[in-house]
């Protein structure tokens, strides 16, 4: 789910989304009608009776007829911890809180395990204030790979990795430490497991899965529920275990050219076969609650799909627990805005997921109850769930048993546990000469990022996007340099850190960890499959050159196309994103002392590795099936094999070929995002959308061509940001390089605009007409920092009413270029 921290300060504007879209001439998108499904075809599958065994069931009847209207609506509202405060409760009596991937206790993501241990106690006693029923809250958290939120706690590979290991057990002993330290700090539900099924290894997202094929996410679901959850019972959950959360109802991992949010166009069979496969097992496991999906299928969004939500849910697949929505998803359905759906509510969702837009919602959706929009039936529906699921998480319980024992956060075991599952995850695609595994005495030069947690660790850590992390952050991890420096001088060798493998003494053989930057949800989206920076290429060319044979350690959140680095290096190992235990590499890369290797490779892939940067999605048993390593392949010490030359594609690179917007699309990975008081939102399709509180507008317009450019209409403060990927503009591939676009402002003062790059802001000229606009990125620096980590690549911001028309967005080397002066 996407986190965003709110535009704080701008106005809210009293308009509808209709009548706005009606004065700028432009018809409202039509959202398709729900495909027909056949519940007959789907499989069956059962939440255990224990879920509503007749004690649970007699408490919460009793409880819901003493609630009052207002109670029952407050149960079905979640609020981000950003958005709310305790004192809220007081008026609001919402029914769940949550952490997004940008929250923290006081807003401090860097903040002590205790300071969340107290902000949970803090909200928990206000809610037990309050007058009449108190229900108390439900707290949730994304606990994705480990309790990734929290410095200090645990952090396990992402469940690519996971899926290359083919272990089930570990999978469960996995969810259940993290429950552990979960519960450790006062949480009560982690948003997980994540059951998708990618099939389009573009989608920012595929990280998240466990693999390509169903069969891995069917083993797996129901284990990790078992491990974070435990058995259900009658009665509560055993202490140190949380609710688990399916996710994302339906085909999340399915959309048309693996667009995040996107629309899955496919039948009801593959729906069924591929991308149901792991709901069955959750459910039949006890999961208690469900996550829908932002995305479609055929054009109807699952978040108000109540032939999925309803027919499919409750009928054939048994689910007794509650639905929740995504974040702020209800926004995007047709005819609802973030503050108010009842057609969402009406098809299924049984909690909103209104980080920031939580009051409006709940006032709203009072109001829809009381007119009838929503009947009080289907209320009440929502709230038995809701409780019934309150009741088998245990917090209508005094104690507490395991909260505040933070000393669980990041404990031994658990990071054996985690170094263990690094171990297995890893997949070895080449080992020409045996240079593999690392032999005692050895000099070792290892280069890259080897002593950046941060990058191993991937996204969804610390933050949302997991990017500006240091070693600091991780207290509690080793680092894979630190790992390989112990392991190799144990073996009686030595070992150099040299992040551009520079060097002295000629080493016996080099270790060159590199990949990609840490990313999350769409902003990982690419439009192919090509591993860009050449930094490492150069790197692994030049050990190459120098007769140095080099392993290659490399870290990804999904396959990419990186024939050259594998053609320039000797061996070559797909790590993922194994987190903060980088010993676990060590263990497998360095023998021991006896030069027999301690752990021999196990992990296979569990996706496809393509053969070109464009080759069309590679899906085991899939039509024109040719990857470059097919899924299940992996290496073990006792093959001996000899990897021939790879095919090399022609590539482009550098800032010359880093586009934004062209030809009237957004350039996989780059997006559309608005933003306003409201908050932010994604337009989709890159063309038409507003903002949360309806002060921004986009619409296609005519630049060069047809539709090229894109129409921002503000008619109050508000930005416009094309966001992606973290990017490193600060090295030599970017030096002279500008940013450039064409625009027009059509009504509004250039005084009132500016641009931004990153945290930098430079003027917009006025003018009449298209204008081209050439910034340097030195206008951008704020002082000495370097622009690395930029996942905000351009930013139009209006202090008052403006219309601008903007196309063909891109960086260029422009070197004759210069920075503005103020506009008039």
């Amino acid at each position: 789910m996407p986190r965003y921290a709110p535009f704080r300060g701008l106005a809210a504007a009293a308009v509808s989304l209709t009548a706005l879209l009606a004065a700028s001439g432009q018809a409202p998108a039509q959202t398709p009608a729900s495909p027909v499904v056949d519940a007959s075809a789907w499989p069956s599958a059962n939440s255990p009776d224990a879920m509503t065994d007749a004690a649970t069931l007699a408490f919460v009847e009793a409880l819901l007829a003493r609630m009052t209207v207002e109670e029952k609506v407050g149960q079905v509202i979640q609020a981000d911890i950003g958005s709310i405060t305790p004192a809220d409760l007081a008026a609001y009596p919402l029914g769940s809180i949550l952490a997004g991937g940008n929250s923290a206790p006081g807003g401090d993501e860097r903040g002590p395990a205790q300071a969340w241990v107290d902000l949970a106690r803090t909200f928990r006693a206000a809610a037990a204030a309050r007058p009449g029923a108190r229900v108390p809250l439900l707290f949730g958290i994304d606990a994705v790979h480990g309790h990734n939120n929290i410095v200090g706690a645990t952090l396990f590979p992402h469940n690519i990795g996971l899926g290359a290991t083919r272990n089930p057990d570990l999978i469960e002993q996995i969810g259940r430490a993290t429950a552990l330290e979960v519960a450790a700090t006062g949480a009560d539900w982690t948003f997980g497991p994540t059951v998708a099924v990618p099939r389009d290894d573009r989608w920012g997202r595929t990280y998240e899965g466990y693999g390509e094929d169903p069969e891995i996410v069917a083993a797996y679901a129901g284990r990790m529920t078992l491990g974070l959850q435990g058995v259900l019972g009658q009665g509560r959950l055993e202490p140190g275990h949380i609710a688990g959360s399916a996710k994302h109802y339906l085909a999340d991992g399915g959309t048309l050219h693996g667009r995040d949010q996107g629309d899955a166009l496919i039948s009801e069979r593959e729906l069924i076969d591929i991308h149901a496969s792991g709901y069955p097992p959750a459910i039949n496991a006890g999961v208690l609650t469900i996550m829908a999906s932002f995305s479609s299928w055929n054009g109807a969004k699952h978040t108000a799909n109540a032939d999925l939500l309803t027919e499919v849910l409750r009928g054939p697949l048994g689910f007794d627990g509650f639905v929740v929505g995504d974040w702020n998803a209800h926004g995007q359905i047709e005819g609802c805005t973030n503050e108010s759906c009842a057609a969402a509510f009406n098809a299924g969702i049984d909690m909103f997921m209104a980080p920031d837009s939580w009051k409006p919602l709940f006032d709203n959706t009072l109001a829809q109850v009381r007119s009838g929009e929503i009947a009080m039936t289907r209320l009440d529906e929502a709230v038995r769930r809701i409780l019934t699921v309150k009741v088998k998480t245990g917090v209508f319980a005094d104690d507490r048993p395991v909260e505040g024992r933070v000393e669980v956060l990041g404990s031994p075991g658990h990071r054996a546990l985690a170094r263990d599952a690094v171990r297995q995850s890893l997949v070895l695609l080449k080992n020409n000469g045996s240079v593999l595994p690392i032999q005692p005495g050895a000099r070792v030069l290892v280069a890259g990022s080897a002593d950046d947690i941060g990058q191993a660790a991937g996204g969804w850590t610390i933050s949302w996007q997991g990017t500006g992390n240091t070693r600091a952050d991780f207290p509690n991890g080793q680092s894979i340099w630190e790992g390989l420096r112990e392991a190799i001088e144990a073996s009686g060798g030595t070992a150099e850190l040299n992040a551009e493998g520079a060097y002295e003494t000629r080493p016996d053989v080099a270790i060159v960890v590199f990949g990609e930057e840490p990313y999350a949800e769409f902003q990982g989206d690419l439009s192919d499959l090509d591993f860009r920076p050449r930094g490492p290429l150069a790197l692994l060319q030049r050990l190459q050159d120098s007769g140095v044979p080099t392993v290659a350690v490399f870290l990804s959140g999904r396959p990419l196309y990186v024939n050259p680095e594998i053609n320039a290096a000797d061996a070559f190992v797909a790590a993922w994103l194994p987190g903060s235990e980088g010993g676990g590499l060590a263990d497998v890369l360095v023998a021991g002392p006896d030069g027999r290797p301690r752990h021999d490779f196990r992990g296979r892939l569990s996706f496809s590795w393509p053969r070109s940067p464009d080759q069309a999605p590679q899906n085991r048993g899939g039509a024109d099936y040719d990857p470059q390593f097919a899924y299940g392949f992996g290496l073990s010490y006792s093959d001996a094999v000899q990897t021939p030359a790879l095919v090399e594609a022609d590539e482009g690179s550098g800032a010359s070929s880093m586009r934004f917007l062209a030809d009237g699309r957004f350039v996989t990975p780059w997006s559309l995002v608005v933003r306003d008081s409201g908050g932010e939102a994604r337009i989709a399709d890159g063309a038409r959308g507003v903002s949360p509180r309806l002060l921004v507008t986009v619409a296609p317009v005519d630049g060069q061509g047809q539709e090229s450019a894109r129409l921002v209409t503000f008619t109050g403060p508000g930005q416009a940001i094309v966001t992606g990927p973290a990017i490193d503009l600060s090295g030599p591939d970017y030096a002279g390089a500008a940013l450039t676009f064409r625009y027009r402002i059509d009504s509004g003062s250039a005084s009132a605009l500016s641009i931004g790059l990153g945290n930098g802001v430079a003027p917009l000229a006025g003018g009449e007409g298209w204008q081209e606009a050439s910034l340097p990125l030195s206008c951008f620096r704020s002082g000495e920092a370097p622009l690395a980590g930029v996942d905000r690549a351009w930013i139009l911001t209006a202090a008052a009413p403006a219309t601008v028309a903007v196309e063909d967005i891109r960086l260029v080397v422009a070197t004759s270029a210069t920075c503005p002066s103020a506009a008039d």
